[in-house]
């Protein structure tokens, strides 16, 4: 009977993936084009004449010469015919910015793989999916194939690399594919038992992919490691542990991977691992705490061998590089160690948002792991890492001795990388909230933190990529307040004419003479910050809270410390905290925005804190589940929490439909953006108690997901089937979307996003995933009609933030019909 029964299960579950045994892929070669009908960007809006139509229940394949629009000057804009060169790629520039339309005639139903390159996303009948952003060629999709034509839009970008798409149908239900796989190097003379390695699963069943685990073989040393769940047709990357113990010679170690079901082989594939020298650079992986998946860093060890209490150099990469390879542009240096992180993708988040937390996770790993002196910690970075060098400088002083720009922009205001710039602020009240939800890229406004730390900008003056303008105007900025900065123009330098274009001895030698001067020896504090729960500590001051969330906040001050008086000013800011552990004297005098305190200093009130009630006073942090330094909003907050995304089921067909589509498209969108790995649970399946510590992201809305009530019930605005209300105010129709966040409920860290809508047409609306891109503007809420697809700002109703209590202020509230 047991047999019997395994063996319907494994009819069933090849029944279920309808797959078309060894059939050759299909590779596309001719479709419909049309350019120039969307923008999307670093903001919380987007405008795509093609999704417009595209989402009209009267929408009707495109023919050759059909009108999409008419643009601004009155000019249609046709679809047209598209061929693909011998290499399979779509290359038509007409076709930049716009969309390609391919079809495919299959005789039955059957669930294959549709991989993909050099595109944003793409619709496959109806459903959304993730984009080959970096044009590597191994993005894998999963899809349903249903009979008769299948219809496929392929939202383009410059078009600069081609687009090429295929069918690929696998023989294999579920395939383990290696091209993107995150590893380590197995380091001679290290422990190497419990290494840990990630590569991609595609499940492209129509059953999750439940109970499995992936067993590693190398050298004779076996380790399986469980895998979380796969829904169907879905990719996850998924780690698992192997022992390296057993390898004793460098070079190319083959790892045989088998995927188990109950201790049953399903399928299996073969990797290489590189086993190297501890005295050349090597990779580490660890387990991230933005959302549980394997990242990874590279060392390029000290010059003799790493050993504590020497220097440590954060080398941030530049855009297309990888951190071994950043890792590798330099020589070993005798003064310490070099690390690098990853960005989490060689283009990531420029190192903005997700990219930022990455690179600080790196460095507390390192610091525990390599242990260097604390007072010559350095960063540096090219191209893109010159930006993230200029930004993080700015974001964390008090944390580098000295830092070094190599070929940066100093802020994505100005330049336009792959997701575009930032936008200027705009004259309506939502267009300016979306722009201060991004204040924190803007290291102009920070710029004063350079004080904290010796600069030296190095650029060439031939740069055709990154222009030398960008590095002269932080010069003249740096000269009107820095005392302490080298600036160098390498003559006839380019982008990248060599490995000195990162690894300069002058600016070795200009970092290694700096020492991070300790908080206890600054008696001058200039400080400014636009999010405390990402910066709010700066030597022996922090800010508790701002008066107006993601507005910059400023404190200025200077210590007597023989005579114990501080005397300070502030912008924006409620409640500070001040450490007075080194004032010599029995009482200390503070002087701050013209009002006077006289505080006691003991052994037990040395940290006081100051709130500002229209006058300052002595008092109480502000409680901690209000804004702060634990939580301060925006809706891209609770994805920084391992988090979860869980989907209504509780609603009609079409509507559960797009909840899972839609959050099965922003898993993918984050495991290729952000080489990302997350959960995703419905809402029948979902208990908070089981989930501690890990924000979550709801699909759906209240009456579609039953979580809603549960985490949202209290959020002062309210989604549910034809309903928008915003505090009394409330909204009828179906055509609503809104991006949401709001504190979970018992909790002062974690929050909870809602991607939502009071029908279909609001819910497709907020299809698109622009939250992911690097440096992107998003408040705590964005409420928008159906219109924002079409024209952008105008559809949006209200872009705005909660005061401290996480309450709506007269202001945020909608406007009249």
């Amino acid at each position: 009977m047991i047999r019997k029964t395994f063996l319907f299960r494994v009819l069933f579950f090849i029944l279920l993936c309808g797959t078309a045994g060894a059939q050759e892929p299909f590779l596309f070669r001719e479709g419909l084009s049309v350019g120039n009908c969307h923008q999307y960007g670093r903001q919380g809006f987007y405008s795509d004449q093609f999704a417009w139509r595209y989402f009209q229940p009267d929408f009707r394949r495109p023919r050759a010469g059909d009108i999409l629009y008419s643009d601004s000057q009155g000019k249609a804009i046709r679809w047209k015919a598209i061929m693909a060169d011998t290499s399979g790629l779509f290359r038509d520039r007409d076709a930049s910015n716009g969309y390609i339309f391919l079809s495919y005639d299959s005789p039955r139903e059957q669930n294959v793989v549709f991989n993909i390159r050099g595109n944003s996303m793409f619709y496959f009948n109806g459903e959304p999916h993730a984009g080959d952003i970096y044009s590597d060629g191994w993005l894998f999709i999963p899809v349903r194939l249903k009979k008769g034509v299948n219809e496929i839009y392929i939202r383009t970008g410059s078009l600069s690399t081609g687009v090429s798409a295929r069918i690929i149908f696998p023989v294999t239900p579920v395939m383990l594919k290696i091209e993107d796989a995150t590893l380590p190097d197995i380091v001679e003379g290290e422990a190497n038992q419990s290494l840990m390695g990630a590569i991609v699963v595609v499940n492209s069943t129509s059953l999750p992919l439940r109970d499995h685990a992936l067993r590693a073989e190398i050298a004779g040393k076996e380790v399986t490691t469980r895998i979380p769940d796969i829904p169907p047709l879905s990719i996850r990357k998924v780690m698992f542990r192997f022992d390296g113990s057993g390898v004793n010679r460098t070079g190319q170690v083959e790892c045989l991977l088998s995927l188990l079901q109950k201790g049953k082989r399903i399928t299996e594939t073969a990797l290489t691992i590189s086993s190297v020298s501890a005295h050349q650079p090597y990779k580490c992986t660890f387990l991230s705490h933005i959302d549980g998946s394997l990242q990874y860093f590279a060392v390029n060890p000290r010059k003799g061998g790493s050993v504590p209490g020497r220097s440590l150099y954060l080398s941030v990469h530049g855009a297309g590089v990888e951190a071994i390879g950043q890792a590798r542009a330099y020589q070993p240096k005798e003064e310490g160690d070099l690390v690098a992180p990853t960005n989490r993708r060689p283009r990531g988040f420029n190192w903005e948002d997700w990219g930022r937390m990455d690179a600080m996770e790196v460095l507390a790993i390192t610091l525990d792991r390599l242990k260097p002196a604390p007072d010559r910690i350095y960063l540096t970075g090219h191209s893109m890492g010159g930006h993230g060098t200029w930004y993080l400088g700015a974001t964390y002083p008090g944390k580098w001795a000295s830092i070094a720009p190599c070929a940066g922009y100093p802020s994505l205001l100005g330049y336009a990388s792959a997701d575009g710039k930032i936008p200027v602020p705009g004259e309506n009240i939502n267009e300016q909230n979306l722009y201060r939800a991004s204040n924190g890229s803007n290291v102009f406004e920070l710029a004063r933190n350079y004080g904290a730390s010796g600069v030296y900008v190095y650029h060439g003056d031939d740069d055709r990529t990154v222009s030398v303008e960008y590095a002269r105007q932080m010069r003249e900025l740096l000269g009107k307040f820095h005392t302490d900065f080298c600036y160098y123009e390498y003559p006839g330098g380019s982008h990248w004419w060599s490995n000195e274009s990162v690894d300069w001895p002058p600016l070795f030698n200009f970092l290694e003479n700096h020492r991070l001067i300790a908080g206890s020896q600054r008696n001058r504090i200039d400080f400014t910050t636009a999010n405390p729960a990402v910066s709010s500590t700066y030597a022996w001051v922090t800010l508790l809270q701002q008066q107006e969330p993601l507005q910059y906040s400023q404190v200025k001050f200077v210590r007597d410390l023989q005579k114990g008086i501080l005397t300070g000013e502030t912008r924006n800011i409620t409640a500070l905290k001040l450490d007075l552990q080194d004032i010599p004297t029995s009482q200390a005098m503070i002087i701050i925005d013209g009002d006077s305190l006289e505080v006691p200093v003991t052994d037990s009130s040395r940290i006081v804190t100051l709130i500002r009630e229209g006058k300052w006073r002595l008092g109480n942090p502000p409680h901690p589940g209000q804004r702060g330094i634990l939580r301060n909003g925006t809706f891209k907050e609770p994805f920084n929490h391992r988090m979860v995304f869980v989907y209504g089921t509780s609603g009609n067909r079409e509507e559960n439909a797009w909840a899972l589509t839609k959050a099965r498209f922003d898993a993918e969108t984050w495991y290729y953006r952000g080489n990302g790995s997350v959960d995703l649970v419905a809402d029948r399946d979902f208990i908070p108690e089981a989930w501690p510590g890990r924000g979550i992201i709801l699909y759906g809305n209240a009456a579609t997901n039953t979580i809603w009530p549960k985490l949202l019930g209290n959020c002062p605005i309210q989604v549910t089937r034809n309903s928008l209300k915003m505090g009394d105010q409330v909204l009828q129709g179906d055509h609503y979307g809104a991006y949401l966040m709001y504190p979970m409920p018992g909790n002062d860290t974690l929050s909870v996003a809602a991607i939502t809508g009071t029908g279909l047409p609001g819910m497709k609306a907020a299809y698109a995933n622009q939250y992911f891109t690097g440096g992107s503007g998003f408040p705590d809420f964005i409420l928008f009609t159906t219109q924002m697809v079409r024209e952008g700002v105008p559809g949006i109703l209200k872009a705005g933030f909660y005061n401290n209590q996480w309450q709506l202020e007269e202001e945020a509230m909608l406007p009249k019909p």
